[in-house]
């Protein structure tokens, strides 16, 4: 797969047309670009596109590669600016850090705020399990980071994001994925995969759903990742429960399915060390509100399994 492929297909994608994208963006010949549409699909092993009568639609897989075609070009680009920047050591820096798949999220309001606020500085992404990010930001490591309201986290400050809801996963063959939800009672026989080490702040908050509701967990594992526990859910069969924004990073082996009833949420949360005295920091953070507002959440739908690669750690 070539770089070309990503901005041909996301050419497509936006336009909703191969001949506008081919016409107006690409300046090239339809059929050229039909077929290096068809040799990323056959790269990629799903179908991305749909011909409709008034144009091209994204298939289901088509939404979620766009999101990461996206992501994949504009941390080229980032690449790309850190190298230059080597010639320009005296180049202003900072460093975002985010929840690995939250940044197909979030990365593109927060790019286009840093550069407006400074068109110059070489930004970094660090990519990081929360407690990790938070460990960071204490260092100094990490001007500001989007992740779990951590403990322990001296000289931290917390700026409230969104609410997400936890949903269930499970193995794509299971018998409660045949359902459209899953009832809480339903996972009282179900072996449970905990990912404590990974995600502290998401146990506590499956303890609390799990005591509320009456559920006893038969936990038989603790995984070290989330995409560990994924591995192990379709391993052992059991089920876990993890923020919705992981539906994008889902191995092929297993499903999200939605809980019923009273569903359990997790803070997002913008963090940042109090003793940083980065002026570009404090003006990101004036615009919060605007990022959160501009930036589009997942809809709690899962009416399509979700599923695609990555190292989620909620």
């Amino acid at each position: 797969m070539e770089l070309r492929h990503l901005r041909y297909f996301i050419a497509v994608a936006e336009e909703g047309s191969l001949t506008n994208a081919a016409e107006r963006r690409l300046h090239t010949a339809q059929p050229s670009l039909s077929r290096q549409i068809r040799d990323l699909e056959m790269e990629v092993g799903v179908k991305l596109l749909e011909r409709r009568a008034r144009g091209i639609e994204l298939t289901a897989a088509g939404r979620i590669f766009l999101d990461h075609a996206r992501l994949a070009l504009m941390q080229i680009d980032l690449a790309c600016e850190a190298a230059r920047g080597t010639e320009q050591p005296g180049k202003p820096g900072f460093v975002i850090g985010f929840l690995p798949g939250q940044e197909v999220i979030w990365l593109s309001e927060s790019l286009r705020i840093l550069r407006e606020e400074a068109p110059g500085v070489e930004v970094t992404l660090s990519t990081k399990s929360s407690p990790e990010l938070a460990h960071a930001l204490m260092q100094g490591k990490i001007d500001v980071a989007l992740l779990r309201r951590e403990t322990r986290t001296a000289g931290l400050s917390f700026k409230f994001l969104v609410k997400e809801p936890l949903v269930a996963i499970l193995p794509c063959r299971h018998r409660l994925a045949r359902h459209k939800s899953v009832r809480p009672e339903d996972l009282c026989r179900e072996n449970f995969i905990s990912t404590a080490r990974a995600a502290p702040v998401l146990k506590t908050v499956i303890d609390d759903y799990a005591a509320k509701m009456g559920i006893p967990l038969k936990q038989i594992s603790d995984a070290e990742t989330l995409s560990g526990g994924m591995s192990l859910v379709a391993s052992t069969g059991g089920f876990t429960l993890l923020p919705l924004y992981v539906r994008n990073a889902l191995i092929p082996a297993v499903v999200a399915r939605p809980l019923h009833g009273d569903v359990p949420t997790i803070d997002l949360v913008m963090g940042y060390n109090k003793s940083n005295t980065s002026p570009l920091l404090k003006r990101f953070l004036l615009r919060v509100d605007e990022l959160v507002s501009r930036t589009p959440q997942p809809e709690y739908s899962l009416r399509s399994p979700r599923r695609g690669g990555g190292n989620p750690s909620a």
